[in-house]
């Protein structure tokens, strides 16, 4: 069953998961290492992890795999999920594959060593309506996707017939 999982401490889409998630029946964690307030609906659990670097990352790597989906800003955790085989999204609708895994990578470290010389000192672009409705419309997407790729195959007639 598709579960998904939040890494929480600054997402923007919280409330568009619990919608997509009460729509088709799906368990979310919410992980962060300080409290954040849930709604009081079936399937969704608050983790609150020890803090430190990486706890709240590592809590959804050790546990996220095939048929998962893990919404995070967060590159090295995107990494490790992809690794899992689990299917990632960013807040802003970017879906992080396999085949889209490494670049982010490489432009996140891009990015870190122009910031850390004061080449770049400006962030990403505010997040927007447009930006919500992505996110939206990608995850409905991957779940449609992850509940077709999920297959119950009938029982087979014993050997002499039922």
């Amino acid at each position: 069953m598709t579960r998904i999982f939040i890494d929480a401490d600054a997402c923007p889409v919280k409330d568009e998961v619990y919608r997509v998630a009460a729509r088709y029946n799906l368990g979310v964690f919410v992980v962060s290492n300080r409290l954040i307030a849930v709604p009081d609906q079936p399937g969704i659990e608050r983790i609150v992890v020890d803090a430190g670097p990486d706890v709240a990352d590592d809590w959804i790597a050790e546990r996220a795999g095939a048929g998962d989906v893990v919404i995070t800003a967060d590159i090295p955790l995107a990494a490790r999920c992809v690794a899992n085989k689990a299917s990632v999204l960013e807040p802003k609708g970017r879906e992080l594959d396999g085949d889209a895994i490494g670049m982010a990578l490489a432009v996140r470290n891009l990015m870190d060593d122009l910031r850390s010389t004061g080449t770049i000192t400006t962030g990403s672009a505010p997040f927007s309506r447009a930006d919500r409705s992505t996110f939206l419309s990608a995850l409905d997407r991957i779940v449609v996707r992850l509940r077709k790729s999920v297959r119950v195959t009938p029982p087979r007639p014993p050997a002499g017939g039922w």
